[in-house]
């Protein structure tokens, strides 16, 4: 295995560091669809969230990972603790450390907390999305659908659409794709692309219509206005009239296509009411594959090897 005290980014794991998180999730995908899909394989080892943001899919795909692979679990709440009286990040993670934590899995509004946290804490940080930097996690969780879905990254042509430049998931997954060997295009208006492209390698398209039409992966954002500062399209109403997917704008999309979305929706607003339904939309799997890759790269910080997966029967007992 590749050797990681951290995953803050996808730069943590680099292309060798990718595939064998996804490697690792073929294998917990067996774990998950047994009868009992519990293995000891982290018994002894406790993982410690901590949310500074609020969450449903990442926390719980995370709690759940960590519970199927036997850990034990530390939540840490913000609206019951010491942070609403003036705690430092300093303290907080100190005290958490003290306690015995093998891993601290971290949310929060500003970006480079991930990169802060080892100074005080020997355990190793899981970064669940830092502002409008990165959220590797569910990169991996995109790039291993991908692959369940069209048998691999390389080669595909993936459009990112909406709100990149408040989007952590964009550019985690712009690394990735690229790392993988897909080619990525963003379709956006330019108030919602970042300020500079120098160094990005991707494509910018205006136009969605033209973009869907090339598209193997489409990949839709919401628009994130609890981090917009100003008004950056003239309405809701005109940004769907032009960048949301609507059933008829679909069929523009070749027939073996993708449909993506991180969630939390928007309907409506990126994407209408009916396409979730649609067969080529695969969010439902991205939120399935989240608790399997979560459960790897729990396993691929604190375990080793592989060789405990296979030590179990299906009803979760040892050997």
């Amino acid at each position: 295995m590749t050797s990681t005290r951290h995953i803050r980014g996808i730069d943590d794991l680099g292309k060798d560091g990718i595939l064998e998180i996804m490697e690792l999730s073929n294998h917990f995908l067996e774990v998950s669809n047994r009868r009992i899909p519990k293995v000891p394989a982290l018994r002894g080892k406790t993982v410690a969230w901590l949310f500074y943001e609020d969450s449903t899919r990442t926390r719980l795909s995370f709690e759940t990972a960590a519970k199927r692979l036997s850990a034990d679990t530390m939540n840490f709440s913000i609206s019951s603790s010491s942070v609403k009286k003036g705690e430092s990040l300093r303290d907080t993670i100190e005290t958490i450390s003290a306690m015995g934590v093998d891993a601290v899995v971290v949310r929060h509004k500003s970006v480079g907390v991930p990169w802060l946290l080892p100074k005080w804490t020997d355990a190793s940080i899981i970064n669940a999305g830092d502002g409008a930097h990165e959220h590797p996690t569910q990169s991996l969780l995109d790039c291993y659908t991908i692959t369940q879905q069209l048998g691999s990254v390389a080669g595909k042509r993936i459009v990112i659409v909406g709100d990149i430049k408040h989007s952590r998931v964009a550019r985690s997954n712009i690394k990735a794709f690229t790392m993988l060997g897909a080619s990525v295009a963003l379709a956006a208006p330019p108030t919602l692309l970042p300020p500079s492209m120098t160094n990005w390698p991707v494509d910018v398209i205006m136009d969605l219509d033209v973009a869907l039409k090339e598209a193997d992966v489409l990949y839709l954002l919401r628009m994130q206005l609890e981090r917009q500062e100003e008004s950056l399209v003239p309405s809701l109403r005109e940004y769907t009239n032009f960048y949301g997917l609507t059933t008829e704008r679909s069929r523009k999309l070749q027939k073996s296509s993708i449909i993506m979305h991180p969630g939390p929706m928007n309907r409506g607003v990126e994407i209408s009411g009916d396409v979730p339904e649609l067969p080529n939309t695969v969010i439902t799997n991205q939120v399935e594959n989240g608790v399997v890759v979560r459960m790897a790269v729990l396993y691929h910080l604190l375990g080793s090897g592989l060789a405990p997966i296979g030590l179990t029967h299906e009803d979760g007992t040892d050997d």
